[in-house]
């Protein structure tokens, strides 16, 4: 049995749900007999009025909480958030995560069997959307009981996931919190998250997604694209503060190697991220989930209005950004807000002074975990 730190969830079982109904997706195509794997951490009431959703993002799964049975060093990837006593307090909510379709943590995903064939579905997995996730974990919700949740909240593309759930199922949500997030992608967003791809897919040991069958792993490409994404998680302040141009095994005005293996301490760090990645990450889910995040736009079939795309949203909003995430600005958050505005929604937004850099909304920072608090605080004494 795994030591348990004070205010954590326990020990938690992954749990796993068939569905055979066919679910038709953004792209036309359709997904039958899929399985979704999921979480809990906390009592549903009797009135089926306290569950919270929590959307993950990229590299993230359903393992929100706590630790995994057999696996003491797996602690939850928010773990930090949610708990007894932790601003999403499970004495008082019921917590849901959900591992979305298309991923490697156990849903239905590109490294499942296709029934359709008995070989694993490699590249011939459908491209899915936010929108789709948001169709799959609405059909979850059915099965556990719950007609509406207290709240649906997320990072980053958990995020965008939350505001989805406000059009698609706006009489299904009472409050949206959406942290670090972003209303649709910036043209840099776009080549970043293509670059990366293209790393994978140039890689000599993807063999165009079919890497399974060869018995090998596009190791070289996905450590690439893990190193490209790590960097714009970061702010250029907390990369000086960590690394600044230390050399790796020199003392500082020690001269240098001229050469091109790893000397600078950031080298090293990048490397050892993105080495760390390719041991448990799939390339085709990767694939999947950035051009799930390209396509997010909701405002597209509103003209590129956004006040009308969320004038169906009924749930109250929290918004959150942190000022030195470069990836999702706070200039993007403050776009869902002004959008809220113009139809009279009930928004709280906080813009929260933290030199991390977008990967700020993964940590203990005491301002923002206090905000939480205390909107959470907020959703319970409504449900009582």
């Amino acid at each position: 049995m795994p030591a348990i730190a004070p205010g954590s969830v326990g020990v938690v079982e992954p749990r796993r749900h068939r569905f055979e109904v066919p679910l038709a997706l953004s792209s036309g195509a359709q997904l039958a007999d899929y399985e979704l794997v999921y979480e809990t951490y906390g009592e549903l009431n009797a009135s089926r009025t306290n569950a919270v959703l929590v959307c993950h993002a990229l590299n993230a799964s359903h393992h929100v909480a706590g630790v995994t049975a057999g696996e003491p060093a797996n602690e939850g990837w928010w773990d930090n958030m949610v708990g007894p006593g932790k601003p999403l307090d499970t004495r008082r909510f019921f917590v849901v995560g959900v591992n979305n379709l298309g991923s490697c943590f156990g849903s239905t995903g590109p490294m499942s069997v296709n029934p359709a064939t008995g070989l694993r579905y490699g590249p011939d997995f459908p491209v899915v959307t936010v929108e789709d996730w948001v169709h799959a974990q609405a059909r979850l919700a059915d099965v556990l009981g719950i007609d509406r949740f207290a709240a649906v909240m997320g990072g980053s593309l958990g995020g965008m996931q939350a505001l989805a759930w406000t059009t698609l199922y706006p009489a299904r949500v009472a409050h949206c919190i959406a942290i670090a997030s972003t209303p649709k992608l910036s043209a840099q967003n776009i080549a970043f998250n293509e670059v990366a791809r293209r790393a994978i897919i140039t890689d000599p040991e993807f063999h165009g997604g079919r890497f399974y069958d060869h018995g090998v792993v596009p190791r070289r490409g996905l450590q690439v694209a893990r190193m490209i994404g790590h960097i714009t998680y970061l702010s250029d302040d907390v990369m000086a503060e960590r690394f600044g141009r230390m050399r790796r095994g020199r003392a500082e005005g020690e001269g240098y190697d001229f050469g091109f293996d790893v000397e600078f301490e950031i080298e090293s760090y990048l490397r050892y991220q993105g080495e760390k990645f390719s041991t448990y990450f799939d390339a085709n889910t990767y694939l999947l989930i950035t051009r799930a995040l390209d396509y997010f736009d909701p405002a597209a079939a509103f003209g590129g209005d956004l006040a009308k795309a969320l004038s169906g949203a009924t749930a109250e909003f929290f918004v959150a950004s942190f000022t030195t995430d470069w990836r999702f600005s706070p200039a993007r958050s403050r776009e869902i807000v002004q959008a809220l505005l113009a139809n009279r929604r009930a928004v709280t937004y906080a813009e929260i002074d933290a030199p991390h850099g977008h990967d700020a909304f993964l940590l203990d920072d005491p301002q923002y975990h206090a905000l939480l608090r205390s909107y959470f605080e907020r959703v319970a004494r409504e449900i009582r």
